[in-house]
């Protein structure tokens, strides 16, 4: 399984490493990583761990109120 959010489906994507110095600018490929926290949802009535992204954890938490 792969590192997703499992409210929004956000997944890593790829980027590059920013160089400052040098004429020839050689690229680095790396990958950005969602922030992914547990949360527990429940549905239903049954509480369930789940990994989200920070931002639908923090919408998660403002419509709770």
């Amino acid at each position: 399984m792969a590192r997703s959010c499992a409210i929004c489906g956000k997944v890593s994507m790829g980027g590059y490493n920013p160089q400052s110095s040098g004429m020839n600018r050689v690229r680095a490929h790396r990958r950005y990583q969602p922030n992914l926290q547990p949360l527990t949802v429940v549905e239903h009535g049954v509480a369930t761990k789940v990994l989200a992204c920070t931002r639908c954890r923090r919408t998660q938490t403002k419509t709770a109120r």
